[in-house]
């Protein structure tokens, strides 16, 4: 006999991500989050945060705190859970044992479950089982002849087995199927959103919900997230860890862009998302059929095309770390006109200090590539000279200054500007390469233009050998 059924009255949406604390926070894991959060937050539904932690062998404490940096890194706030609370707690599953043990007595009266040799095995019906998922369509089963095999390695053939399925070992202990399906009752889980590798367990999960006569939730398998050459992501693979983008100076609200389209569709050219932006569009009927494949330098390029969109001030604050460890100043005036520079042409914020560390430089460093470039040309030394003259004519020092300034040592030079740019740059930086010139020069300030252009004519002369 089934369980009387519930009530299927419209409920509030109510999503959860449910993670092992065996390994840290994944990229795949964190998209499942992050589609679980956002349905929550597109619909005004609740998402719960639920630590699946009744594997005590493999459970780690490290992993579990990483779970939950992570999660908050990417700005996933969860409405009920660890840390937060909430009415259907705990929300630890190794802290629910006694939940647990009403449901499967539940069974057990019910004539659903029963005793096998001291472990308890859910008598799973002799019907098919049908699953309708979102993405991947009507899924039939029958688990009495599904599960009446199993693989015997010792003759490499598949020999008679009893189809019902095991919920509570010898031990005591639960497994994954029962546990899960109890919590998502008890916790009124509206919308199952998860990984297409829970596809084969789903008809279990679906008998068990008839069992108890409870509604299933909406299921939604996310298709796989591969990487480029199409083969699993592994933990050691590049950008499989989140802890990657919280070190690797990524923007949280970058990488929550890249992983939601690494399986959503928006259905126009857009790719560039604010998290209120995603939250407005998402819908699960926009999830794509098929598996992504993951692409880091995309990621970094949409890296790129967020640090574009900050003001130079709210640059400053999120590069200070970097510039701190790269030992530059953290509250030098010139930072803010730094960062305008800087927000062009990097992806990472990691790549911050050494982009701007020229306008900071107490002694040039030179790169050898780039002297030697200059060495070839014709004039340098009477070039830097002119150069130099007419800097110190600029006033005040300003951008428009030093353009003038620029064009008219070209003039008196019979050159073009562009003739002067290598070697100017190479003077006051080391590196024929770099943000654009002239707000460079603006911001490293006269005095040292001037003293670094005469250092650069010693090392062209001779007299001062490079990197002294």
């Amino acid at each position: 006999m089934l369980l009387a059924p519930s009530s299927s009255a419209i409920r509030p949406v109510r999503t959860r991500f449910a993670p092992s604390p065996t390994g840290y926070l994944h990229i795949g894991g964190a998209r499942t989050a992050l589609y679980n959060w956002l349905y929550a937050r597109h619909t005004g539904g609740h998402f719960i945060l639920r630590v699946e932690d009744t594997d005590a062998a493999r459970n780690q404490d490290a992993a579990v705190q990483a779970i939950y940096d992570g999660l908050r890194w990417l700005g996933l706030d969860w409405d009920e859970g660890p840390g937060v609370g909430g009415p259907y707690g705990p929300y630890a599953q190794s802290e629910r044992h006694e939940i647990h043990g009403r449901y499967l007595e539940k069974l057990l009266e019910a004539g659903l479950a029963y005793d096998d040799e001291g472990a308890i095995r859910f008598r799973v019906p002799d019907r098919d089982i049908v699953v309708n998922d979102l993405v991947c369509g009507e899924q039939r089963v029958n688990l009495k002849v599904q599960g009446s095999t199993r693989w015997d390695p010792e003759t490499k053939e598949n020999v008679p087995a009893n189809p019902d399925l095991v919920i509570r070992r010898v031990d005591g202990s639960y497994i994954f199927h029962f546990v899960n399906v109890v919590d998502d009752i008890e916790m009124a889980i509206t919308h199952i959103i998860r990984g297409e590798d829970h596809l084969p367990n789903t008809p279990k999960h679906q008998a068990l919900y008839e069992a108890f006569g409870v509604e299933p939730p909406i299921f939604c398998h996310i298709p796989l997230n591969l990487n480029a050459d199409g083969s699993k992501m592994s933990k050691r693979d590049t950008g499989a860890s989140v802890a990657e983008y919280m070190s690797g100076g990524f923007l949280s609200e970058a990488v929550c862009n890249y992983i939601a389209l690494l399986g959503w569709s928006p259905k126009d050219d857009q790719e560039v998302f604010t998290m209120g932006e995603l939250i407005d569009r998402f819908e699960l009927d926009a999830i794509n059929h098929s598996n992504s494949r993951f692409d880091f330098e995309k990621c970094k390029w949409l890296n790129a095309e967020h640090l574009r969109r900050l003001t130079p001030e709210a640059l400053v604050e999120l590069a200070r770390p970097y510039l701190v460890a790269a030992g530059l100043p953290a509250d030098d005036p010139r930072l803010t006109g730094a960062m305008s520079l800087a927000r062009e042409r990097v992806h990472l914020l990691t790549e911050i200090p050494a982009l701007i560390a020229p306008v900071f430089a107490r002694s040039i460093a030179y790169d050898p590539a780039s002297v030697a470039k200059v060495q070839k040309r014709e004039g340098v030394p009477v070039q830097l000279e002119v150069l130099r003259r007419h800097f110190a004519d600029a006033e005040p020092w300003s951008a428009v200054t030093v353009h003038d300034a620029l064009n008219a040592a070209a003039e008196e030079l019979e050159v073009k500007p562009g003739v002067l740019m290598l070697p100017c740059r190479v003077s006051v930086s080391g590196s024929g390469s770099g943000p654009d010139l002239v707000p460079l020069l603006t911001l490293i300030g006269r005095e040292d233009v001037e003293s670094r252009i005469k250092a650069f004519e010693q090392v062209l002369s001779g007299t001062e050998p490079p990197n002294s």
